[in-house]
């Protein structure tokens, strides 16, 4: 009896060891498969980790670029807003230009002929480049391509050097008439206060009387004194008082 049951116990165990053996082998294929998975999953886990990192990052990068866009945004429109205030400045001032042009040229055309009025009814004292200055002026007051503001310019300018013949002492060469007859001579003015001439060879005066308006000769015992204001004006000599015949008018006079 006990032989059967040893026999029979060793028919069992060999009969189960082969499925024993090959249900530890699924076992163990299955533990090497989970692990292979979860080391698979794992690397998933930490590929998709990363990608989360990353994306966070992108868009913490793209919040800093909107913040920015917005602050440029207002930047430019604040810009455009200026700009706007700078455009409507300046169409106001291209009609207060346009208004203002039309007040400056006709007075730079009553400059002009108040020029030549001072001229003309002034004494003889560089009268031909007078006249020439005002003639360049009249033909510039026509011409296109000059501004208005280097027009007014220049005839500020010629205001400036009538008002330099009033206040300096000068020499200069030039004609005169005496008598009908022309005759160069260089000529002394004192400001618009004297005006006298000097004939080339030294030996004749004449001073301009604006009362009659022609030159009257001056007596020899003035030549002296008249010859020291000529050396004066030349800067031959330190200036130092002189005495020179004056040429006013009777209304100038009184």
């Amino acid at each position: 009896m006990n032989l059967i049951k040893s026999s029979l116990a060793l028919f069992v165990a060999a009969t189960l060891a082969p499925a024993q053996a090959s249900s530890l082998d699924n076992a163990q294929t299955v533990q090497s498969k989970t692990n292979s998975a979860s080391v698979s999953s794992q690397k998933r886990i930490n590929k998709s980790a990363d990608n989360t990192l990353s994306l966070t990052a992108d868009v913490e990068q793209l919040q800093e670029e909107v913040k920015n866009l917005e602050v440029y945004q207002s930047h430019l429109t604040a810009l455009i807003e200026n700009q706007q205030q700078e455009v409507s400045s300046i169409d106001a001032q291209i009609q207060d230009i346009k208004y203002t042009r039309q007040g400056v040229v006709p007075l730079m055309y009553q400059m002009v002929e108040g020029l030549k009025e001072i001229v003309a009814n002034d004494s003889p004292l560089k009268k031909q480049q007078r006249e020439e200055r005002i003639a360049k002026l009249e033909s510039l007051m026509t011409r296109a391509d000059v501004s208005d503001a280097e027009k007014y310019r220049r005839i500020l300018e010629a205001y400036q050097i009538e008002l330099d013949y009033g206040t300096k002492l000068g020499v200069y060469q030039g004609q005169i008439t005496v008598d009908g007859e022309a005759r160069e001579a260089d000529i002394l003015h004192l400001g618009r206060v004297s005006l006298v001439a000097r004939s080339l060879n030294g030996n004749h005066y004449w001073a301009w009387q604006r009362s009659s308006k022609d030159w009257q000769a001056l007596d020899a015992s003035n030549k002296s004194e008249l010859d020291k204001a000529y050396s004066i004006a030349a800067n031959h000599v330190a200036p130092s008082l002189i005495t020179l015949p004056v040429s006013l008018t009777k209304a100038e006079a009184k």
